[in-house]
């Protein structure tokens, strides 16, 4: 059965080692396909989740945080099941993470694609 979710970004910039970090619903509507991945989340409780609890087809409210007007900006379909998030492998990356490896990844993530309003 569907499982809904509830997913925030913030989408005002944010400089994370010197990279705007901001994302929004606009910047997921005008990824390619409408879809991206929720990389770069370093909390254990969510990373469980997304690894082990979403599933393909399951819905999430896209919640704007830490910004002037938070909210519910859209909704999303999980379109890809937990998988390593390579961000954390990657050392210019903001979320660089030297305790996670390849082999034993730490961190995981989703894909979501944007519905139509």
């Amino acid at each position: 059965s569907t499982q809904y979710w509830l997913m925030k970004a913030e989408p005002e910039s944010r400089i994370v080692k010197g990279i705007d970090v901001k994302f929004s619903i606009d910047d997921l509507q005008a990824m390619e396909n409408s879809t991206s991945p929720w990389d770069g989340v370093r909390s254990y409780e969510a990373r469980n989740i997304m690894r082990d609890k979403m599933k393909v087809g399951d819905k999430a409210l896209f919640y704007h945080s830490n910004c002037k007007e938070p909210g519910i900006a859209g909704v999303m379909t999980v379109v890809r099941c937990g998988y390593p998030d390579y961000t954390a492998f990657d050392l210019d990356h903001p979320y660089y993470d030297p305790k996670s490896n390849k082999a034993a990844p730490k961190w995981y993530m989703v894909r979501w694609y944007r519905n139509a309003l």
